[in-house]
């Protein structure tokens, strides 16, 4: 696979974690899109086992989603300022602490939008507490999941 097409892939794997964070997109589809384009291209066994796993994961996350309690957005006060933060927090922390980082990066921007937002730490800590209750877990595993992906992707690019 040439290197426009890997941005292309890339690109859509970004957009796929990006959309996990905005209600109605189909983040964690785009995420597995984006691998099957990749393996059909590259026809290896890496890239084949790459996307068996994925797609394993997905469907375990996808169940995992339906046990969680239903979301309840409105009111909390979940804006998109917030999903900003989060998700920003979330690839950081995955960035910088690699994988195990996702999970306090995640309610870390959450926090620092509720401190911008309120001012006060306690009732920062007490919207958290609301936003990880609300919608927080059920994002936060396809998160997860998506940025497992995405960092498996570019570890198999690597490696092959």
């Amino acid at each position: 696979m040439d290197l426009p097409q890997l941005l292309l892939v890339g690109l859509v794997l970004l957009l796929g974690v990006a959309g996990v964070l905005v209600p109605g997109v189909p983040g964690t589809w785009l995420v597995w899109a984006g691998v099957l384009w990749w393996t059909l291209h590259e026809r290896s066994a890496a890239a084949w086992t790459l996307l068996v796993a994925t797609t394993a994961l997905l469907l375990v996350v996808q169940v995992v989603k339906w046990l969680l309690p239903p979301r309840r957005i409105r009111g909390v006060g979940v804006t998109s300022r917030m999903a900003v933060y989060a998700g920003t927090g979330a690839v950081l922390g995955f960035v910088l602490l690699p994988v195990v980082g996702t999970v306090p990066g995640f309610v870390g921007g959450i926090y620092l939008c509720e401190r911008l937002r309120l001012g006060s730490d306690g009732e920062a800590r007490t919207s958290v507490r609301a936003v990880m209750r609300a919608v927080g877990t059920s994002v936060l595993v396809e998160l997860f999941a998506c940025l497992l992906v995405v960092g498996a992707w570019v570890g198999t690019l690597l490696w092959t």
